[in-house]
């Protein structure tokens, strides 16, 4: 191949200059700091929603206010630190989902990616004309071409549109997977298959709508090569999260960081999250001891996931997550993709983002 610069990623009427899209990192990964810093850089900056409110001083007593009240600052001092383009994370599976896409909504976030289960019930919170917005800019998350038909006909019969981008996320991400268990070392789901299944999914709606639809792809992807193959498979662009855990500006503890840097291939492990889905997370003392049977004790708040049964639950990934942000690893965990054992150092999100457009150029 010639030497070739990243093409630029249109969604919609947007035009975004770097074809990245920083996944959401939820739990205080991704915040302000991390998402600015990406847009600045030309790619898509994106905030994670789930459990935001964590260091609001009410988070115990009232989690939807202080979760959307959190939201909305971050929001702001993103947009306070950065011209770029932002987005936020928000999964379907959070019991205050509509309470979090009505403060994304009324704060003009730039995106909604939606993840964790499918779209397919209004948010109760919106007025109608907020109901269009939020089809315009919410963008799905899927693990099949299956899951993008539905959710494209569901658009279609609701706002009478279809999503003007679509991500599919392969089975070698981290955190919660969408997939079972026996399918993620199983060649067949592998992101190279799933994104030809979701672009073939999708073509039907782009000449039925006259228009393109780029498909983003996610999952395992680490350097400027690997976006190259993937945008000559078909895809529009990538997103990536776990390279970006490894840089100066992401939102986590340092502690979080080194538990990257120190991790071998051997760590990263396949978990079963108290939520139903199965997880990628580094091992630790404390996953040592949960798959012992040892449970952590702790009190529900607020059952902040529609599927978590807090009653039988060994330990709540929520408190844990939020521990790990803060840098208590051995009282939780850390999320992680395939490739996290890859990260050897720490660099700024504008290096990063060169070193993938240099690698990109320089693929053969």
């Amino acid at each position: 191949m010639d030497k070739k610069t990243m093409p630029c990623l249109k969604i919609g009427k947007v035009e975004v200059r770097v074809p990245i899209v920083q996944g959401g990192m939820s739990v205080g990964i991704s915040l302000s700091g991390l998402a600015s810093a990406v847009a600045t850089a030309g790619g898509i900056g994106v905030i994670g929603t789930a459990g935001i409110g964590m260091l609001e001083p009410d988070f115990n007593t009232h989690f939807s206010e202080a979760n959307k009240r959190a939201l909305r600052k971050e929001i702001k001092k993103t947009r306070s630190l950065t011209s770029g383009i932002i987005g936020v994370n928000i999964m379907v599976a959070l019991s205050d989902f509509d309470d979090l896409v009505l403060a994304a909504v009324e704060e003009g976030i730039d995106f909604i990616f939606v993840g964790a289960g499918l779209p397919l019930k209004k948010p109760k919170t919106l007025s109608q004309d907020q109901l269009m917005v939020y089809a315009r800019k919410m963008v799905p998350i899927v693990s099949s071409g299956r899951a993008a038909k539905i959710i494209f006909q569901h658009w279609i019969k609701e706002y009478g549109t279809v999503p003007d981008a679509v991500i599919v996320e392969g089975p070698l991400a981290g955190g919660h997977l969408g997939f079972k268990k026996d399918a993620i070392d199983n060649p067949d789901y592998a992101l190279e298959n799933i994104l030809a299944e979701v672009i073939s999914s999708v073509k039907p709606f782009e000449e039925k709508f006259q228009k393109k639809i780029p498909v983003i792809a996610g999952g395992g992807i680490y350097t400027g090569q690997d976006i190259r193959k993937f945008i000559g498979m078909g895809a529009s662009g990538v997103q990536m999260a776990t390279r970006f855990v490894a840089t100066h500006e992401c939102d986590a503890s340092d502690k979080f960081k080194e538990m990257y840097l120190k991790c071998k291939k051997e760590d990263l492990i396949i978990i079963n999250s108290p939520v139903g889905l199965p997880g990628r997370a580094i091992r630790n003392q404390f996953l040592t001891d949960v798959s012992g049977g040892i449970k952590k004790p702790f009190k529900c708040f607020w059952k902040c996931l529609k599927t978590c049964d807090f009653k039988t639950a060994p330990y709540c990934i929520g408190l844990a997550l939020t521990n790990a942000k803060r840098g208590l690893t051995e009282e939780g965990f850390c999320f992680a993709g395939a490739n996290a054992y890859r990260v050897d150092r720490l660099m700024s999100v504008k290096e990063l983002i060169d070193s993938l457009g240099d690698e990109y150029e320089s693929a053969q």
